[in-house]
C-alpha cells in the first residue's frame, strides 16, 4: 500500500483523551490519535514512553485499517476475556461485573509496589467468583526467572491456563518454559513483549522460549503483517489489545476472525476498562464474544473527548516524525529493490 501524504493524514486527524475506570499501566488517560481514510477510521496510539522508530508499526497499523481495509474473516465473532488491573480482592468483583460473561480472564500480577501476597490474593478471587473460567496471568515481564517459578507455583492452586511474558527477555522465557516441564507443570508459557517489542518478532518461536504467542495488530505493523508472523512462527496464536478504543479494538477484532484457529479466549474487551469511547456502540463484549463488524465513530464523542490543545499538538508532532520514519523505510525498500 502506497502511504498516503502527512498532509492527508493530518486533514482528518483527530486526538481523543479517555478517562479510564482504573488505572492501567500507569494510565489514567488513555490518548489516541485517529485518523480516517477510504476505508474508514484507523487509530495511532503507541504509549507515550515509546521512540518513533517504535510507534512506526502502530502507524503502518493505522494506515492499514484507514486505507487498505481488513482480510476476509473466516468467523463473525471471537471469544475475549475480561481482563483484571493489578487492584485489590475486594475491587475484582467490580471489575468483572463491566465485562458481563466471559468464560475466561486475564489477571495483570508481578505490579510495582505490590507482592506476591497481592497476586494470589486477587487470583484466588477471580476463581472463587468465576469456578469454571479459564484464567491467565500476566507478569509483563516483571520477574526474574525464579521469581517467576515461586510465584506461578504459589499461583497454580488456582489453576491457570498460561502465564504471559513472565519474564522480561526471552532466554529467561526458554528458562521458566523448560523448568515448568520438567517440573511436570501444564502451565504455558506465552511471549508478549518479546514478539511485538523485539526487531525479529520470530525470534522467540525459534528460540522454543513460548508455547503461546500474544499478538497486537497495532505494534506488529497491521493485521496481514501479524498474520504473516503468526503463520511463520508455528504456534498458537491469542490477540490482545493496548488499550485501545473500539477503532484500535476493530483491527484486534480483524485479527482474530481471520486466524485459521483461535484455542483461546482474546484479550480484546479492554474498552469495558474506560469511561467512555469514540463510538456510541463500543465494541464490548456480548455473552462473552466480540462480533466482527465495523466502527461508527461519532462526531459528538470526538468532541467529547477531545484533547486539550498542548496535547494535541504533541500528537500531531509525534504523527508527523512517525510518517517521515515510514517514509524514510519505504525509500530505503525501493532503492533496495533497484539495485
Amino acid at each position: 500500500m502506497p502511504l498516503p501524504s502527512l498532509e492527508d493524514l493530518l486533514s482528518s486527524a483527530r486526538v481523543v483523551s479517555i478517562p479510564m475506570r482504573v488505572k492501567f499501566r500507569g494510565v489514567l488517560h488513555r490518548e489516541a490519535l485517529l485518523v480516517r481514510g477510504p476505508a474508514g477510521w484507523g487509530e495511532f496510539s503507541p504509549f507515550l514512553e515509546y521512540d518513533d522508530d517504535e510507534s512506526a508499526p502502530w502507524l503502518a497499523s493505522a494506515l492499514e485499517a484507514a486505507w487498505a481495509g481488513y482480510p476476509a474473516p473466516v468467523r463473525d465473532s471471537v471469544p475475549v476475556n475480561a481482563t483484571v488491573p493489578a487492584v485489590g480482592p475486594e475491587a475484582v468483583e467490580g471489575v468483572l461485573a463491566r465485562f458481563g460473561p466471559v468464560g475466561a480472564v486475564k489477571v495483570k500480577v508481578a505490579e510495582r509496589g505490590q507482592d506476591l501476597r497481592d497476586d494470589v490474593a486477587r487470583v484466588a478471587e477471580v476463581r472463587r467468583l468465576l469456578p469454571d473460567a479459564g484464567i491467565k496471568v500476566d507478569a509483563n515481564g516483571g520477574w526474574e526467572v525464579t521469581e517467576a517459578l515461586t510465584a506461578l507455583d504459589a499461583l497454580a492452586p488456582s489453576g491457570l491456563q498460561y502465564v504471559e511474558q513472565p519474564v522480561a527477555d526471552i532466554p529467561g522465557l526458554r528458562a521458566v518454559r523448560l523448568e515448568l516441564r520438567r517440573r511436570g507443570s501444564e502451565i504455558l508459557v506465552a511471549a508478549d513483549e518479546s514478539v511485538r517489542r523485539q526487531e525479529d518478532p520470530l525470534l522467540v518461536a525459534r528460540e522454543d522460549a513460548a508455547d503461546v504467542l500474544v499478538v497486537k495488530a497495532a505494534p506488529l505493523g497491521g493485521v496481514r503483517r501479524a498474520l504473516d508472523i503468526i503463520r511463520q512462527a508455528g504456534l498458537p496464536a491469542v490477540v490482545s489489545s493496548a488499550l485501545d478504543t473500539s477503532v484500535g479494538i476493530r483491527s484486534g477484532v480483524a485479527l482474530a476472525a481471520a486466524l485459521p484457529d483461535l484455542p483461546f479466549a482474546c484479550g480484546l474487551a479492554t474498552v469495558s476498562l474506560m469511561e467512555g469511547d469514540v463510538t456510541d456502540a463500543s465494541l464490548v463484549p456480548e455473552g462473552g464474544r466480540l462480533p466482527v463488524r465495523d466502527v461508527d465513530v461519532r462526531e459528538e464523542r470526538l468532541l467529547r473527548f477531545a484533547a486539550d490543545g498542548s496535547r494535541r499538538s504533541w500528537w500531531l508532532e509525534r504523527l508527523a516524525r512517525t510518517h517521515a520514519v515510514l517514509a524514510a523505510r519505504d525509500r530505503k525498500s525501493a532503492a533496495g529493490d533497484t539495485e
